[in-house]
């Protein structure tokens, strides 16, 4: 069980956040040894990730169809926790996805990120409770994520919840110069 989250708050996020998310992925970039890989600036957040609206404050009232949309331009959801002053102290931000055996709709997490002097408080755990209720409130297969090979804390942490590593997987990516080739083999 995780420590007492009286005064916490959690819930998705809406346009004026967009500062404290940006402040949030470069933190996790300078973590992850990356501190220069990041691209997303506030405009390029403002139209990926699908806002609630103002005055939605749990995750468990929202649905598909309030705030932004889920499409092609805007995949995205985030999840924030605040602290009970108020700051914000950690994300997820993730989109839904499909397992075709299961049919059934799922989510798949890109980003949970508490901020180091924030983490031994129970916030990860919070965060990722709450995108399993999601997923369980839209009947969902499941909820996953990747994890560095050598974030030892967080595959130990991932490990005490429950979450197993699936080892008969590899990731695979394609992007920059070589995602631009492979789509030009496209018929146009």
């Amino acid at each position: 069980m995780a420590p007492s989250q009286e005064g916490v708050v959690v819930r998705h996020a809406r346009r004026e956040d967009v500062p404290n998310i940006l402040q949030l992925i470069q933190a996790l970039a300078d973590y992850e040894k990356e501190p220069d890989a990041v691209l997303a600036t506030e405009e390029t957040l403002s139209n990926t990730i699908a806002f609630a609206p103002p005055g939605l404050i749990s995750p468990s009232n929202t649905t598909q169809s309030t705030g932004d949309s889920i499409s092609s331009s805007r995949p995205a959801r985030c999840l924030l926790l605040f602290t009970p002053s108020g700051e914000p102290a950690g994300m997820a931000l993730y989109f839904y996805n499909y397992s075709t055996w299961r049919a059934k709709p799922g989510i798949y997490l890109e980003d949970l990120f508490v901020k180091t002097e924030m983490r031994g408080k129970g916030y990860g755990w919070r965060l990722l409770a709450e995108l399993a209720k999601e997923v369980v409130t839209m009947d969902g297969g499941r909820l996953e994520w990747s994890v560095l090979t050598w974030n030892t804390p967080s595959i130990q942490f991932y490990e005490r919840i429950g979450a197993k590593a699936m080892t008969g997987w590899q990731t695979m990516r394609v992007d920059g110069e070589a995602l631009k080739e492979l789509a030009s083999k496209a018929p146009a």
